[in-house]
């Protein structure tokens, strides 16, 4: 393996599993698709003239029906011979599930249309591809080996070898040693390049059967914010839990303990002075303590700076609080709107927070601007790096939160360091 991968490309190309996968998938297309265009045709055009009664509707339907089963069959021989993974398209389905309903939604599905025009189109160019490719393939191995099976001419056909020329009068034949080594030498010429011609023509395959036999770009978009829709969810009712969890386990328990020294305190006032002001001077001081757990909790569902000065000013308290110092470069011409401007906001706080906590670096830089219509904000640190968004939470849940508003996580952190990882948003000032 090792040896066979130094070897360049172009002399690995002819018997690699690739290019004899590919050259399978030409020759195998030519036969299905004479299958796919004559019964698409025919039942086609039996229900256009079956129109004029009830009958043609479902002779079309059934068409189509059976053109998305031929695309199923060219999305798996895809899938196994290129290597190309296409998504079925969305499926016709009617509003009531009868009959009427199904033939109703098979006819208007687009996706049904698409893969008709895939049936009718598939059959030019397959037998343009397997004409191209089985004679580039099968000439250039013959001539390459004609050295090993020159001598079957004389034995067996009478002649000295190939016949290059002839007439009634002279005829010229490849069979003195020059011209049989120039035989294989154009043979392995025509060897050399049938991989390639046999990967460009594959290639057009490849986008016949992603464009007209997968899901439509607009079911792609609604599919996408669906699942996007269902993460918002999820993120908001998990924060949800997370105020209600820290307001029951911390703010709420110190104003429950604050009310009960406070009630103690009082039945000791007119017995003991002093340990009442003792008991006083304790749950001042348990009163600043539930404030300040307040005053994080509420920085952490949306911080009062953020809506009053900015992202600057916002992203200035924050790397004030970080472990290591942070230089903060906000260039932004404008504010974006609140949700981009939150999101961002939380995006580079909870990054601060991994370095803090896991980076192990002695600096930090935060760099947000603007280039088009995306925002994009990028934290490094010169830490230890490793940084994966498989192996932690952290980062996989901001991934999914960025997903939510078309946004992209990149991170670059190889082990030893140090970690660039840059969010982009999309720009709505």
């Amino acid at each position: 393996m090792a040896a066979s991968s130094r070897l360049p490309a172009a002399i690995r190309a002819p018997f690699e599993g690739r290019t004899w996968r590919e050259f399978g998938y030409l020759v195998l297309g030519l036969p299905l698709s004479c299958v796919y265009f004559s019964l698409s045709v025919a039942l086609v055009a039996a229900g256009a003239g079956l129109l004029v009664t009830f009958l043609g509707i479902p002779v079309l339907a059934g068409a189509l029906a059976l053109c998305r089963g031929f695309g199923a069959v060219e999305r798996a021989r895809a899938r196994g011979l290129l290597g190309l993974d296409v998504a079925p398209p969305e499926p016709a389905r009617g509003r009531t599930g009868g009959p009427m309903s199904w033939m109703g939604a098979t006819l208007k599905s687009g996706a049904s249309w698409r893969h008709l025009l895939y049936a009718l189109l598939h059959m030019p160019w397959a037998i343009f591809a397997f004409t191209v490719s089985v004679a580039l393939w099968a000439w250039g191995w013959a001539l390459f080996t004609y050295p090993l099976w020159q001598w079957v001419f004389p034995m067996y056909a009478g002649q000295d070898g190939i016949q290059l020329y002839g007439d009634r009068t002279h005829a010229f034949y490849l069979d003195s040693p020059f011209e049989i080594a120039v035989t294989s030498v154009v043979g392995m010429l025509f060897v050399l390049a049938g991989p390639w011609v046999i990967r460009a023509l594959a290639s057009v395959d490849r986008l016949m059967v992603s464009g007209l036999l997968g899901p439509s770009r607009l079911a792609t978009r609604v599919a996408r914010l669906e699942s996007d829709r269902g993460v918002v969810v999820d993120t908001a009712a998990a924060d949800l839990r997370r105020i209600e969890r820290d307001l029951h386990d911390g703010a709420q328990a110190r104003l429950v303990s604050l009310a009960m020294d406070l009630g103690l305190a009082k039945e000791k006032l007119a017995e003991d002075p002093k340990a009442a002001a003792r008991m006083v001077d304790e749950a001042h001081g348990e009163v600043k303590t539930a404030l300040q757990e307040l005053r994080d909790l509420a920085r952490g569902i949306h911080p009062a700076v953020l809506t009053d000065r900015g992202l600057d000013a916002a992203l200035s308290a924050v790397a004030s609080r970080c472990a290591v110092p942070v230089s903060v470069d906000v260039d932004l011409p404008s504010r974006p709107v609140p949700a981009i401007e939150g999101i961002a906001y939380f995006t580079v706080s909870e990054l601060l927070q991994n370095v803090s906590k896991h980076a192990g670096a002695r600096r930090a830089w935060v760099d947000v601007w603007r280039v088009g219509d995306r925002m994009l904000l990028q934290v490094r640190d010169d830490g230890r790096g490793g940084a994966d968004v498989a192996a932690g939470r952290g980062l996989a849940g901001l991934t999914e939160r960025l997903d939510a508003v078309d946004g992209i996580l990149a991170v670059d952190s190889p082990a030893g360091g140090p970690t660039t990882i840059t969010a982009e948003l999309p720009w709505r000032a």
